[in-house]
């Protein structure tokens, strides 16, 4: 009885993350009044990829920081005076390439009479990531549409909301569980930093000033400690960017969690991810099988766009993806 009321209570839990609203969500949404949407998409971000590979790390951390905030609503295109999600310190780095990806795409579709004002930012932020992760060599996946665009955008909502480089396994999965999505989806998900980059700031205590007892972190690897030394002086630059893959940077693969297991993470988070015994074994799978790695990716950024979506009349179809109608 006692296990019975467990599972109905994590039912009801789940069934609160996801509302009805995803549920709407469906491939062909578009199909009488944008036939053409997935193709004007892909259009768009190849050519913006070819000017520059920034495109697909900005695009894809992007796409994870607006669900984590209010739902997949493109709140954080929004421009709110200084005010917005994008404002906050959790998201000034998010690199402009990824929103100049959305405002190309959008002018793209909406050049098409029969699209214009007919298909939502958020959207189109779901389907220009699907094409990155294809155009780096990941898996392509259908992408659920239906979404709507949310009216608002605040700093404050940003708060305690995003996933910070030094968390542990369990804050980890609190803070992905509280979007719906299970510890294999976060590990399948953090694998997006095998094409992410970084700067020094954001893991410089890692390698200078980690503990009274150990300068650099003990879980680090010494020699790629060092070399991040080099590449992160004391007094660097703080635009000086890094690749969260040092082996293959440039290429959406497994290569990622191979780098956890000889101690190559760049952030106490994604080592954190093969040192705690509870997630090495779904590491070590992905580190083994690039194949299972797509497949739980694909898996858990299907699930990731349907947190918090608006649907039917919720919210709005954006004319300007950086201002509400």
């Amino acid at each position: 009885m006692k296990n019975q009321k467990i599972i109905c209570l994590s039912i009801l839990l789940v069934s609160l993350l996801l509302p009805s609203g995803y549920a709407q969500l469906r491939g062909d949404f578009y199909k009488n009044t944008c036939p053409n949407v997935e193709s004007l998409v892909r259009s768009a971000v190849t050519n913006k990829f070819r000017q520059t590979f920034v495109t697909a790390p900005a695009t894809l951390r992007l796409f994870f920081h607006d669900c984590f905030v209010r739902g997949c609503d493109a709140s954080v295109l929004l421009s709110n005076n200084g005010k917005a999600e994008k404002d906050h310190p959790d998201d000034i780095s998010l690199a402009g390439d990824g929103f100049d990806t959305v405002i190309k795409a959008k002018a793209a579709v909406d050049s098409d009479p029969k699209c214009r004002n007919k298909v939502s930012c958020a959207d189109i932020l779901a389907l220009a990531t699907r094409e990155v992760v294809a155009l780096t060599g990941g898996p392509s996946y259908s992408v659920e549409l239906g979404r709507r665009d949310g009216r608002i955008s605040t700093i404050a909502s940003v708060q305690h909301k995003l996933p910070h480089p030094e968390f542990s396994l369990d804050q980890l999965n609190t803070m992905f569980a509280s979007n719906g999505l299970t510890q294999t989806d976060m590990i399948a998900l953090s694998g997006a930093h095998t094409i992410g980059f970084s700067h020094c700031g954001r893991f410089s205590k890692r390698i200078y000033n980690f503990s009274p007892r150990n300068r650099i972190d003990p879980t680090l690897s010494l020699s790629y400690a060092l070399q991040l030394r080099q590449m992160c002086p004391l007094k660097v630059d703080p635009r000086i960017a890094i690749n969260m893959d040092p082996t293959t940077p440039q290429t959406f693969d497994n290569a990622y969690y191979q780098n956890l297991q000889k101690g190559m993470g760049l952030f106490s988070s994604d080592q954190a991810l093969f040192s705690d015994g509870r997630s090495r074994a779904t590491v070590n799978l992905f580190a083994s099988n690039n194949g299972a790695f797509n497949q739980a990716f694909v898996a858990a950024i299907t699930k990731l766009g349907r947190v918090g979506v608006l649907t039917g009349n919720q919210g709005e179809i954006r004319r300007d993806c950086s201002a509400v109608n």
